[in-house]
């Protein structure tokens, strides 16, 4: 069963070495899909998506914002005298 992406990515083709870009949506063969090692590139299989145990995908969750804020720079012995 072909597995479709859910991002863009760039690939060398194993064979011809040509540069390819495949979009979202995309179901590219076997040869292609081993090239393309980033789990959150796909789409989740559908034997995990539906709770049964399954393997977990690994794929990496976006992070909210709080969770990407930068947290503020201690004061230094100068500036909290100030």
């Amino acid at each position: 069963m072909a597995r479709r992406l859910v991002a863009a990515v760039h690939v060398r083709h194993p064979e011809t070495h040509e540069l390819l870009i495949l979009q979202p949506g995309d179901e590219p063969e076997e040869a292609l899909a081993e090239a393309i090692p980033n789990p959150a590139a796909w789409e989740p299989d559908e034997e995990s998506a539906d709770g049964d145990g399954g393997p977990d995908t690994g794929a990496a969750q976006p992070k909210t914002t709080t969770e990407t804020k930068a947290k503020p720079r201690p004061q230094t012995r100068k500036q909290a005298d100030e």
